[in-house]
C-alpha cells in the first residue's frame, strides 16, 4: 500500500495525497454511480457549476494543518496496512500504483512558480547593472565609481534596505492602489504593478550581493594603496564584509528553509553590528588626512557634505523606523481547536493589511494576515504549526509584543481590481476575510478548502464566511467532501464570476499550481513567493 504524500507549509496547511496524479491536488473524476451528496459542495454553491471538482475522499481525508500528530498517523497507516493484508486473503489482488515523484520542498522554493519570474529578474538586472559598474571601474572607464567604490556598497545597501522597509513599502502600495485602482486603468498595468511589488525582494537580494561585490573591490584597491590610509579604516571595512557576507549566507534557501531562526537571528544581529560599524567606518574615512596621518576633530563640515554620511543617516532611519512602534499589548486569545488559534487586539484594520507579533521582539517575529471589520478591533488567526503557534494553543498569553506599523502585502493590492477571486486553503483564509467584513473597492468572490471548518476555525470565523452572499462562495470541507483539485476549481471559479484576478494564499506547492492553472487560462494569477 502506499505511503501518503504530505505537503506541508509554515503558512499553516496542509495537503495529503495519496494517489499519483501530476497536480498534488488532484482527484479521480467523479462517475454517475456516486452519490449526490459526495459532488455537492459544503453549504454553499451548486454541484451543477462543479460536477467534477468535489467527490468524497477514498483515502485518509486530509488535513489543512502541519501540526497532526505524525506517530498517530503512522499508526493508522500501519493498521491499514494489517488490514489491508488480511483483505488480501480475502480479495483479488490489484496492481499497484506507480509512485509519484514528490518534488521536494527546497526545489519548489527554488524554482517557485517558474524558472524566469519577476522575483529572478529583479535580481538579475540588480546584479548585471553592479556588475557592469564594477568591470567598467576596474578597467578605468568609470573613475568616479573606482574613487567612491564604498559608496556604491552602501548606496546598495540604502536600496535593499528601502525594499523591505514597512513604512516606506506601505506608502508605495497605497499610492499603487489609489494611482492604478480605478476601473479605465488597464489590467495589464495592473498586474504587471502587482507582480513588480510583489517581487521586490528580488531587488533586496540582488543589491545585498552587489554590496559584498562593492565591499570587496573597495577593500582591494585600500590594500593597494595602504600608505594612504589607516588600518583601523582596513579592518573596519573588513568586519564590515564578514558580516555582510554572514547575512547573506544566512539568507540562501537552503539555511532559511531548514533553519529559519537561525537565519533571522543572523540576518538582525549582524545587520545591526555592520550598520554600527558602518557609522565607525564613514566618520573615520572622513576625518582621516592621508596627508598628516592623523583624525582631524573638526570633521563636522565635512561629514554634511558627503553623500556617505546622508545614505547612512536614511539607512539608520529605515531600520530604527518600525522598533519606534513595538509595544507590550495585552491580547485575548482562545483556541476553537487543537490545530488553531485566534489572537484579538483593540482597534479597526484596512482590509490586506498584514501585522507582526511575538513572544521575545528580539529573538523572533511572526506574520500573520489580520481579520477586521475596520471598526473597533481585529484578529489573526494562526495555524498551531510551529513552537510558537502551537503554545498559543495550549499555554494563551495575556500580552504579546506588536508592531503598531501594520504592512501591506499582496493580499492589499486586491483592492486595485475590479473583481477578484480569493483562493484559501486552510488558516489562509484569515487574511482575505477582512474583505468580507469591510466595504472595499474590489468586488471579491471567495473560494475556501480547509478541513473541518467549524470544528477547526471555530463558529467565529463560519459565521464571516457565512455572512457573505452565497452566489460569491464556495466552502469545501475536505472532512466531508474529500481533496477537491483546487487548481481546476479556481480555474472554473474565477471564469464563472469573471474575475479580472485570482491571488491565492496556500502552501507553496498549491500556490504554485492554482497560479499555473490560471494563467495557463489566461486568468492572472498571484500567490504568495518564497521571499515575498
Amino acid at each position: 500500500m502506499q505511503s501518503p504524500i504530505r505537503f506541508s507549509s509554515c503558512r499553516g496547511v496542509a495537503f495529503g495525497s495519496k494517489l499519483p496524479h501530476a497536480d498534488p491536488f488532484a482527484i479521480k473524476m467523479p462517475t454517475g454511480d456516486e452519490s449526490p451528496a459526495s459532488r455537492s459542495i459544503f453549504s454553499l454553491g451548486s454541484s451543477k457549476d462543479y460536477p467534477f471538482s468535489i467527490q468524497r475522499s477514498i483515502s485518509k481525508t486530509s488535513s489543512h494543518f502541519c501540526d497532526l500528530d505524525l506517530d498517530h498517523e503512522d499508526h493508522d497507516l500501519e493498521v491499514a496496512l494489517e488490514r489491508n493484508d488480511e483483505d488480501k486473503q480475502r480479495k483479488p489482488a490489484l496492481p499497484l500504483l506507480a509512485a509519484q515523484k514528490k518534488d521536494s520542498r527546497l526545489s519548489i522554493i527554488l524554482l517557485d512558480q517558474g524558472l524566469l519570474t519577476v522575483y529572478k529578474r529583479l535580481f538579475a538586472v540588480c546584479l548585471i547593472l553592479n556588475i557592469t559598474g564594477l568591470l567598467l571601474a576596474a578597467t578605468g572607464h568609470f573613475p568616479y565609481a573606482r574613487s567612491r567604490a564604498a559608496l556604491f556598497s552602501i548606496a546598495n545597501i540604502l536600496a535593499l534596505t528601502l525594499c523591505r522597509s514597512e513604512a516606506c513599502l506601505r506608502v508605495v502600495f497605497f499610492l499603487a492602489v489609489k494611482i492604478l485602482g480605478r476601473p479605465w486603468i488597464p489590467l495589464a498595468l495592473k498586474t504587471a504593478t502587482t507582480s513588480l511589488l510583489q517581487s521586490l525582494g528580488g531587488i533586496h537580494s540582488g543589491c545585498g550581493v552587489s554590496s559584498i561585490a562593492w565591499l570587496i573591490y573597495a577593500l582591494v584597491l585600500t590594500l593597494k594603496d595602504r600608505e594612504n590610509t589607516s588600518p583601523e579604516i582596513i579592518a573596519l571595512a573588513s568586519i564590515i564584509l564578514g558580516l555582510l557576507c554572514l547575512s547573506s549566507l544566512a539568507a540562501f534557501p537552503l539555511v532559511r528553509h531548514l533553519h529559519h531562526n537561525v537565519f533571522e537571528r543572523t540576518h538582525r544581529f549582524a545587520g545591526w553590528s555592520a550598520l554600527g560599524l558602518l557609522w565607525a567606518f564613514v566618520i573615520l574615512t572622513i576625518s582621516y588626512d592621508p596627508e598628516t596621518k592623523p583624525y582631524k576633530d573638526d570633521f563636522g563640515s565635512r561629514l554634511i557634505v558627503q553623500q556617505e554620511f546622508w545614505f547612512t543617516v536614511a539607512i539608520t532611519m529605515l531600520i530604527i523606523l518600525p522598533w519606534l512602534t513595538v509595544r507590550r499589548m495585552a491580547v485575548k486569545v482562545y483556541a476553537p481547536s487543537g490545530h488553531a488559534s485566534i489572537i484579538k487586539f483593540e482597534g479597526g484594520v484596512r482590509a490586506g493589511i498584514l501585522g507582526r507579533i511575538s513572544p521575545s521582539p528580539l529573538s523572533e517575529w511572526h506574520a500573520f494576515g489580520i481579520i477586521s471589520d475596520g471598526q473597533n478591533e481585529h484578529m489573526m488567526l494562526a495555524g498551531a504549526v510551529g513552537d510558537f503557534t502551537k503554545s498559543l494553543v495550549s499555554n494563551p498569553p495575556s500580552h504579546l509584543w506588536v508592531r503598531r506599523m501594520h504592512f501591506a502585502g499582496l493580499p492589499y493590492l486586491v483592492n486595485m481590481y475590479d473583481r477578484a477571486l480569493l483562493v484559501a486553503t486552510g488558516s489562509g483564509i484569515c487574511v482575505f476575510l477582512s474583505f468580507l467584513l469591510q466595504q472595499c473597492s474590489a468586488d471579491v468572490c471567495l473560494l475556501w478548502v480547509a478541513k473541518g471548518i467549524e470544528q477547526n476555525f471555530g463558529k467565529e470565523i463560519n459565521e464571516m464566511v457565512r455572512g457573505w452572499p452565497e452566489e460569491k462562495v464556495i466552502v469545501h470541507d475536505t472532512a466531508v467532501l474529500g481533496r477537491p483539485n483546487v487548481s481546476q476549481l479556481s480555474v472554473d471559479a474565477a471564469r464563472k464570476w469573471r474575475a479580472e484576478v485570482v491571488v491565492v494564499t496556500s502552501n507553496p506547492e498549491g500556490s504554485r499550481d492554482v497560479v499555473i492553472a490560471c494563467k495557463a487560462a489566461g486568468i492572472p494569477a498571484f500567490g504568495p513567493i518564497w521571499d515575498s
